[in-house]
Order: C-alpha cells, then structure tokens, then sequence
C-alpha cells in the first residue's frame, strides 16, 4: 500500500514492516476523518498472512460432522493446553478459495469431496488481522475417506480426525470444549441450516404416524 494514499475517509502517510518472517506484520500512520468530519491522526499494526477458508464436512443420514483436533501454540499457556477441535481450514496461497479448500481437507482428514458450497466470508480478528476466510459445507461420504489425513508432517502438523454426532458437538460448543471461532460459526449454521431442515420432515413423519395409531392428538386439538 503505497504511502500517501488517499480516500475520501483514510489518508495513509507511512508504512513501516515491523516483520517479514512467518509472515508480514506491518505499522501505519494514517489520518482518519471522524464522522464529524474532524481528522485524526492514527497508528495501528496489522498482520498480513494472507486469505484462507475453511469447511464442515456434513452427514445428514448419520447426523455427524467431521472435525479435527490440533496443537495451537499461540493459545497454549493461556489458560488453555493448546489443542484446538477446529474445522478443516488452510491458507489460499494463491488458489481459488474452492480449490484449496478440497485439497486442504483430504490432507487434514483423508476424506475426498467433489461439490463444495461457499455460505459466507468474514474478517475474523478484523482489529490487526488482514485475513478474510472463505466459509464452506460439503456432505462427506463415509466411502470416500482415501487416505488417514493428519495434515503435513513437515509442516508441523499432527491432526487428529473426529467424527462427532451433530448433538454431541453443539454440546460441547456449549460446555466450551469447542472454542475455535470459525467451527462455532460452522457449528451454528449447520445445525439451523442442515440439520434441522432434515429433522423437520421426520418429525413431521413421526407426528402423523403417532396420530394414526392414536399416540398423538391431531394438531390443533
């Protein structure tokens, strides 16, 4: 970002790299104009590592969800042992948001899936991260597992695949056993837009079958 910039709301004056090393951390000083049209002048950090996605695989018939658990050095010692149960995400690295999705999640899980379906995107740590993630679904085949996952060894990756009933994992969002932001949202989605769409007819089913055999009272009685 060049410096001198200007916009009708930010004028950047200088862009100092603090650190190019795993990734960029940059500082900027720019001039803000406050919605009362006052200018101020600001300085705030900002760590670029680029844009990435990350996806739930979905069973409906089972009524599961493929997750994985992984060691997360930035959250070990705070109060916190480090490994993280997550949805499969991964960095773009210059492919397309779908592309790299499908690769990233046979590496991690092992499991191979054709269609993909993008619901959202969101800036995820929007006070000093530059990061948008791309936010997909996908319905998993049991059958279509070729290979055991576990994600990179050079990388330093050492994941560990789960599959979870649907009730069981919002149970544990809810205890705080699950506490990735990302596979909360997921998580959330799922049940209300998956999951319940699916139950909603066979609770239906189960509501007429009770009131033929005279367990149910007809709605509305």
């Amino acid at each position: 970002m060049p410096a001198e910039h200007v916009s009708e709301h930010v004028r950047i004056h200088q862009v100092e790299t603090l650190s190019d090393d795993w990734y960029v951390l940059r500082k900027t000083t720019f001039d803000y104009r406050r919605r009362d049209g006052r200018w101020q002048t600001l300085s705030r950090e900002t760590y670029d590592r680029g844009h990435g996605a990350t996806i739930l695989l979905y069973n409906l018939a089972r009524r599961s969800v493929i997750l994985i658990r992984q060691f997360r050095f930035p959250c070990y010692g705070a109060q916190h042992d480090g490994f993280l149960i997550e949805t499969p995400a991964g960095l773009l690295d210059q492919a397309s948001a779908e592309q790299r999705i499908q690769a990233e999640v046979e590496e991690e899980t092992g499991y191979r899936v054709g269609e993909v379906r993008k619901v959202f995107e969101a800036f995820m740590s929007p006070g000093s991260v530059t990061e948008r993630l791309h936010f997909f679904v996908a319905e998993y085949d049991p059958a279509a597992r070729v290979g055991t996952g576990g994600g990179i060894a050079e990388e330093g990756e050492d994941i560990e695949v789960l599959e979870l009933p649907i009730e069981r994992a919002m149970a544990m969002l809810a205890s705080g056993e699950i506490a990735d932001g990302k596979t909360i949202i997921l998580l959330q989605y799922a049940e209300r837009a998956l999951f319940a769409a699916k139950a909603a007819p066979a609770a239906r089913a189960g509501a007429v079958a009770g009131q033929e055999r005279g367990l149910m009272p007809p709605a509305g009685k």
